[in-house]
């Protein structure tokens, strides 16, 4: 990531607010790297990190091998290694607003999806060994005159269900999604009941990446007859413009 940051000539010192995703390691494992870099030129840089209720929540493999976030294999030691760099975590357990007009989601409700990522990982509630279903899952929304630009890591608790969430708290149509939305194995019918959902909240935009899979985007924009205009893959260094237009789809 680091190695990014650089080629596109970002300077993230001045950015002093996080959000992770959930805690798979490819989605937390920058951080401390990143961190250590940019803090020589401000040291409140990438220093306050919003997660989601359950994001230090000890998962293990079925053989209890432990599996953590930042490539670290206890979570609690992560948490400890960040917190020894001066960064300050904040768990957010709802809808929560962090900046004019930018909200977490926080916890999604499983309520349309019940799950939709990988399997084999559990967590220990109340005694009991569970499956992970990835409930410290949390995406982004900012509220544009467009509506809603949503904005995921992995979207393991379901597009729809984390839609609902940004629309409950400001019904405005869900008008663009990016980022990851973890369809790339999803079947038809799932990707037909997701692509009208996004049919009837208005969409006008996507840039799926990551575990979207290409297929499954341009399977939703031709069902939308999304122009090809507002539709690209997400890349390093892709560009989305105030109005939500699409400029560049990748590193030119």
């Amino acid at each position: 990531m680091l190695h990014n940051v650089l080629h596109l000539g970002v300077d993230l010192s001045r950015v002093e607010k996080v959000v992770l995703s959930h805690f798979h390691s490819d989605h937390t494992g920058g951080l401390l790297l990143l961190r250590e870099h940019f803090r020589g030129a401000n040291e409140n840089a990438l220093s306050k990190v919003y997660v989601a209720s359950g994001f230090f929540d000890q998962r293990q493999t079925d053989a209890g091998d432990f599996v953590g976030p930042g490539n670290f294999s206890r979570a609690q030691d992560f948490k400890q290694a960040a917190e020894a760099q001066g960064i300050v975590f904040i768990e957010v357990a709802g809808p929560t607003q962090i900046a004019p007009k930018l909200w977490l989601t926080g916890p999604v409700p499983r309520v349309e999806e019940t799950y939709n990522g990988p399997q084999g990982l559990f967590i220990t509630s109340n005694g009991q060994s569970e499956p992970d279903i990835i409930m410290d899952d949390q995406s982004m929304g900012y509220l544009t005159e467009q509506g809603w630009l949503m904005t995921s890591g992995c979207g393991h608790s379901g597009l729809i269900n984390t839609g609902k969430v940004l629309k409950a708290i400001e019904d405005a149509p869900i008008y663009s999604i990016v980022g990851g939305f973890h369809l790339w194995q999803a079947d038809a019918k799932t990707l037909a009941r997701t692509a009208d959902w996004l049919e009837r909240s208005g969409l006008g935009l996507m840039m799926g990446g990551h575990c979207t899979g290409i297929a499954a985007a341009e399977t939703i924009a031709d069902r939308l007859n999304l122009p090809r205009s507002q539709i690209s893959h997400a890349a390093i260094g892709s560009v989305i413009t105030p109005d939500l237009k699409i400029v560049r789809s990748s590193v030119e």
